[in-house]
């Protein structure tokens, strides 16, 4: 996820999403991520204190900033053997796409196309870029 000044996103030629001050996620979702996983994951994205307070230092939570989220299957790349970059570790579409529509709905997101080729822009605030994994039901 990163904090951002602004964010959008464009699908053949129309922006369907756009946000001012807040965060774009790149949400990627394996095999094993259920819809606890998706809840755990938005409250944390939620209280994630990486906002700047009036003295300047990253302190501040979410509050009534934007979030815009994308699917990205990409981020389950295994680049370990070879050039080409393998998916298998990305759950498909069937598994995929409800924990993606009930994580952006749990932060009120502006969301991506699932599925689509988008064009993804943003302003980097910081820029402050913070990977969040999702925590196992053992609480890792």
């Amino acid at each position: 996820m990163q904090r951002v000044t602004r964010a959008s996103v464009t699908v053949d030629g129309e922006t369907i999403a756009a946000i001012s001050a807040g965060m774009l996620v790149l949400l990627g979702i394996t095999h094993s991520d259920d819809r606890d996983c998706a809840e755990r994951l938005a409250a944390k994205v939620r209280a994630l204190r990486i906002f700047a307070d009036a003295e300047g230092r990253m302190n501040e939570s979410l509050g009534e900033r934007e979030v815009c989220c994308v699917s990205q299957f990409t981020l389950y790349a295994d680049t370990r053997r070879g050039t080409r970059p393998s998916f298998v570790a990305a759950a498909d579409s069937e598994h995929a796409r409800p924990l993606y529509e009930h994580f952006c709905e749990q932060l009120g997101a502006a969301r991506g196309r699932f599925g689509a080729m988008m064009l993804v822009e943003l302003v980097n605030d910081g820029p402050v870029t913070v990977l969040l994994e999702a925590e196992t039901s053992a609480g890792s």
